[in-house]
């Protein structure tokens, strides 16, 4: 089996590790209902995508 020679510190490993976060997610404003929605989806509250209905959401 194949071992590492050298052992790796912390700080190096911690370098690698530094893109590993997460982002947060884009929410804009929905042009049709002004309610808050994430971006290239269609809204969940009124179902409109691009000024277009794509959906009927449910009442409820």
């Amino acid at each position: 089996m194949a071992l590492p020679k050298r052992k790796i510190s912390k700080s190096r490993r911690d370098k690698r590790r530094t893109h590993w976060r997460l982002s947060e997610p884009n929410i804009m404003e929905c042009p049709n209902c002004n309610q808050p929605k994430l971006t290239h989806r269609a809204c969940p509250n009124c179902g409109y995508y691009n000024k277009r209905e794509v959906y009927f959401p449910k009442e409820g």
